[in-house]
């Protein structure tokens, strides 16, 4: 599969065109709004083509799909442009974080013929899929979660996760990633109580605290934010046991990672080597354009997610609980 890359973000420099490299697709065409850019990149990687404008990169027919890594806010805007050329698209998580909006745009997606996923690159990750496989076959029920992200953004960052225009701020950005990881072990919550703080007075949230309940009892607790050391975990308390995770979101492609379970009185630890989990996130969305399979994470799974999205935004915003999926 030919990809394109639309714009020259440190996501997909870094992570996700090393990651088509090495597999069995390929990079063939790179855009930014900086022409200059768009060449840097291209010469580092040997990508073949480099073009100023995104527009330029849509109108390249020999393109099988893109990778969209823009700011939050302009994802729904490409996503739809890429569709109305025929390109399927790997979107950066969140699709969006309004549950309508995303709906929508899966929806032209699926009317213009490509698919779309968005892309939670830790759910293709072994320690993710042997976490989910314990809690399923080893742990009782699930009781309460705890899923944490967090990092120290330097404080005179010129970012645009801290632009209100472009979407950003920790929930979207890390928070994303913690409410992601509930939904996986947990399922989808009846209600959201969060509170935010916004510490550089930037209009977008620095840090993210919530509480996910359910009407079958179990709770779980989600934090985010741009003013701590990095930290990135969850742990699932269950009726018999328990499992942490750490590191479990932004795993290093080279670096290790484990977990800890225990159950029945014993205490097992599994430790996990290097994966590149984007290339593993990758090759899924090319293996179900090829089989003409629905994602993993798929239309039903995204909308889920912006609900629980937007009810952490509105609760933070009204001081309230509410609802997940309210109108």
């Amino acid at each position: 599969m030919r990809f394109g890359i639309i714009s020259t973000a440190d996501i997909g420099v870094d992570s996700v065109i090393p990651a088509i490299v090495a597999s069995d697709h390929d990079v063939a065409a790179i855009a930014s709004r900086d022409q200059s850019a768009a060449r840097a990149v291209a010469d580092q990687f040997d990508i073949p083509e480099a073009y100023g404008s995104y527009e330029a990169l849509l109108d390249d027919e020999s393109l099988d799909a893109v990778y969209i890594p823009l700011p939050n806010g302009l994802h729904a805007e490409w996503i739809r442009a890429a569709a109305d050329a025929g390109l399927h698209v790997l979107c950066e998580k969140p699709v969006t974080g309004d549950p309508s909006e995303t709906a929508a745009v899966f929806d032209y997606c699926e009317e213009q013929g490509v698919v779309l996923m968005e892309g939670f690159m830790y759910r293709f990750h072994p320690l993710t899929e042997r976490a989910k496989e314990i809690v399923e076959s080893e742990l009782g029920e699930v009781r309460s979660v705890t899923s944490t992200f967090t990092f120290r953004m330097p404080d005179k960052a010129e970012d645009i996760r801290l632009d209100p225009d472009l979407e950003g701020g920790s929930i979207l950005d890390v928070g994303t990633y913690a409410v992601n990881a509930v939904r996986l072990f947990v399922g989808e919550p009846d209600r959201v109580y969060a509170t935010t703080t916004d510490r550089r007075d930037c209009g977008v949230d620095t840090e993210m605290a919530g509480v996910l309940e359910y009407e079958s009892g179990e709770t779980a607790r989600i934090q985010s934010g741009f003013e701590t050391p990095l930290t990135q975990y969850y742990r699932i308390e269950t009726s018999d046991g328990w499992l942490r995770a750490e590191p479990t979101f932004d795993v290093g492609v080279d670096n290790s990672t484990s977990l800890t379970y225990a159950v029945d009185g014993r205490e097992v630890t599994e430790r996990f080597g290097p994966a590149d989990h984007y290339r593993l996130e990758v090759e899924h969305f090319a293996d179900c354009i090829e089989r003409g399979e629905t994602p993993r994470i798929d239309r039903e799974e995204s909308v889920a997610h912006a609900n629980v999205l937007e009810a952490v935004f509105e609760s933070a915003r009204t001081e309230e609980p509410v609802a997940v999926g309210e109108e």
